[in-house]
């Protein structure tokens, strides 16, 4: 579990992918400031919203074991060296949740369809693919690329987000543009909201 604070912004220094016909898992290796006695093989890191967990604790980095249905399903199978990373650890018992209760499990891939400076922020437009859209809500909590963001505006399968000046420049959305895709969690609280709906008032068969 996470709060989407993210407390280092990484970076890809290998990516190690097998032979074609072979498994089509990939192994990451990220620089990180982190202090390596704060990593052990075993611990779960969130990368860019998604959870990994890690394998081998480097000298100023860490590698994790990515399957090929997480490449396939977040933007972790378009990452190369020097891809910039959100890296945050796993929140303990008694840390403070500043953020909002993060899993690491991405739902979708979200697109930037527009961004623009608003005062001393910037005011960027998601577009989400159509199925997600019901679980996001005005003033609602949602992840993108692991960093927690309260929405502004919803409009379809759109919605709005500020960033400020210090999550623009201590996160990767200071190095995003339009037409870039994210890594998006919905909030936990609304994709159960949605189960005990559908429990309580199943779809008609048609």
């Amino acid at each position: 579990m996470f709060t989407g604070l993210v407390t280092d912004l990484g970076r890809v220094r290998d990516v190690r992918r097998p032979p074609a016909g072979a498994a089509d898992d990939a192994r990451f290796v990220f620089d990180t400031a982190y202090d390596p006695a704060s990593l052990s093989v075993g611990a779960s890191v969130a990368c860019s919203g998604a959870c990994l967990t890690v394998v081998d604790v480097l000298d100023r980095g860490f590698a994790v074991d990515v399957s090929g249905e997480t490449l396939s399903k977040t933007t972790l199978g378009a990452w190369e060296v020097g891809t910039r990373v959100n890296l945050e650890r796993s929140l303990r018992m008694g840390d403070e949740l500043g953020g909002h209760l993060v899993t690491g499990h991405v739902d979708g891939v979200a697109e930037i369809v527009a961004c623009e400076a608003a005062g001393g922020s910037w005011r960027f437009a998601i577009a989400v693919p159509e199925q997600l859209a019901p679980y996001i809500a005005s003033k609602g909590s949602v992840a993108l690329d692991g960093v927690s963001l309260t929405v502004n505006d919803v409009a379809g399968s759109r919605f709005d987000v500020n960033i400020i000046a210090h999550t623009y420049d201590v996160t990767t959305f200071g190095q995003r543009r339009v037409g870039d895709r994210m890594n998006l969690e919905i909030d936990i609280l609304a994709r159960y909201v949605a189960r005990q709906m559908e429990a309580a008032w199943p779809k008609s068969p048609t």
